[in-house]
């Protein structure tokens, strides 16, 4: 909770919604207890603008400290255009907050934990195309027939599994006759070749 005078120092006027232009379900949302709200809404109906003053209101009633607040969007024009926005309703405190695009707060989260996953911090993504790349790779070097087992489709066949957590030991586990034990060979390769590239 806030000190009286810190939210002095950030609490907008009384009317402050009222000044806003929210209608009565937006102001409803912008005030909300603290916990989860889901707002679902149209394009250009006004979410980012829900989205700031319920930021905003949260700051400033005292209820949650700007350094706790992660505020994701689809783009980094978004992200910039929110944290811009949340910091003309409360002022230099907006900068504590959070604001990211997906991606980038996934590879910040991972970049921090890399090493206790058994990466280097400094790791490469792999794109789609250099995903397939490395699989076309492995599938040459493991003498498989290219036409039997297209890179593409293998790779999708690696994605599926890692999209349901399953490890390359898991997928071979479950692997059910030749075709799928080839493909789990090409899995373990695979991985361990991210792995020495530190991808």
């Amino acid at each position: 909770m806030a000190s009286s005078q810190e939210h002095s120092l950030f609490s907008p006027p009384e009317n402050q919604l009222a000044d806003l232009g929210l209608n009565p379900a937006q102001e409803d949302a912008v005030i909300h207890p603290v916990g989860p709200l889901l707002v679902v809404a149209g394009a250009g109906s006004g979410k980012t603008r829900v989205l700031t003053r319920r930021i905003a209101h949260l700051i400033t009633e005292g209820q949650v400290s700007p350094f706790e607040i992660l505020a994701i969007t689809f783009t980094n024009k978004a992200a910039a255009e929110m944290k811009h926005r949340v910091g003309e309703l409360v002022g230099p405190v907006a900068q504590k907050m959070w604001v990211s695009t997906f991606h980038s707060a996934c590879v910040r989260i991972l970049r921090r934990d890399a090493e206790r996953l058994g990466f280097p911090s400094q790791f490469s993504i792999y794109d789609q195309n250099d995903a397939v790349r490395l699989t076309g790779y492995v599938i040459k070097d493991l003498n498989l027939d290219i036409k039997r087992f297209p890179p593409r489709s293998i790779q999708a066949s690696i994605s599926a599994a890692k999209n349901e957590g399953k490890s390359a030991a898991q997928y071979e586990e479950e692997a059910v006759g030749p075709f799928q034990k080839r493909i789990a060979t090409v899995f373990h390769e695979y991985q361990n070749r991210l792995f020495k590239a530190g991808a």
